[in-house]
């Protein structure tokens, strides 16, 4: 940090994390140390290697301002990573409720006799931030990271196939159940038949008997055909339930 009079500039150091082909920015904060108004300007020695937004304004008393430097993308790497760039941050005092339009080169002309502040500030190059460090082959309790991955993944396919196969026994199961539902129906369904045809052969039987009464005749061959019949009709049901 850097405190003069007027402002107080932080970093007095622009790091930039330098790669190849791609702008990089940093970030400088002035604070106002007065209870007056201040302007700020902000020169480089390479303007059209950086773009500083603001690289004029106001710092209002005991207030901050951020300013932005931004390096455009370069094409190839300095030897060693050294360079050279410097920036000059100037500040003046100026009238209480003056504006960045009214700032202008005059302001920060000494020779005019203007009390102007001045702080260089120089520019590094850093190694830009590693990606993160491959997880080890083994931790401090002995684990392998890549065993616990495994031993997931077969807890994961112990779980699929466990459920694979109570899913297949439920179908077996239902397949089962409707099989069985639609024998008990046909079984109802033959059972009905029959005892529809036995009261039926009852009915004939009891209308010959009837007949035989009147003619008063024995009990004639057929009826003794009907009452096997019903016998055996009625054996057959007695067997299917």
């Amino acid at each position: 940090m850097s405190t003069g009079e007027l402002l107080s500039i932080e970093p007095v150091e622009l790091k930039f994390p330098f790669e190849l082909k791609k702008q990089i920015s940093c970030s400088l904060q002035l604070s106002n140390k007065t209870d007056s108004y201040v302007a700020f300007k902000v020169k480089t020695t390479n303007p059209k290697k950086y773009c500083v937004r603001p690289n004029t304004g106001i710092v209002l008393p005991r207030s901050t301002c951020d300013v932005i430097v931004t390096m455009q993308a370069q094409k190839e790497g300095p030897p060693d990573m050294q360079c050279k760039d410097k920036f000059l941050l100037q500040s003046v005092k100026t009238d209480d409720g003056a504006s960045a339009k009214g700032i202008n080169a005059e302001m920060f002309n000494k020779e005019a006799g203007h009390m102007v502040e001045e702080c260089k500030l120089r520019v590094l190059y850093v190694a830009p931030p590693q990606p993160p460090s491959p997880v080890p082959e083994g931790s401090e309790e002995g684990s392998s990271p890549r065993a616990s991955v495994t031993e997931n993944g077969n807890a994961s396919s112990a779980d699929f196939t466990t459920g694979t196969r109570a899913f297949t026994e439920r179908a077996e199961v239902q397949d089962k159940s409707a099989e069985a539902r639609a024998l008990i129906s046909k079984l109802t369904e033959e059972k009905n038949n029959a005892i529809q045809q036995a009261n039926k052969l009852r009915q004939e039987l009891e209308l010959l008997r009837r007949e035989g009464s009147k003619s008063r005749g024995g009990v004639s061959l057929m009826i003794v055909v009907l009452i096997g019949l019903l016998g055996i009709i009625m054996g057959y049901l007695m067997k299917k339930t």
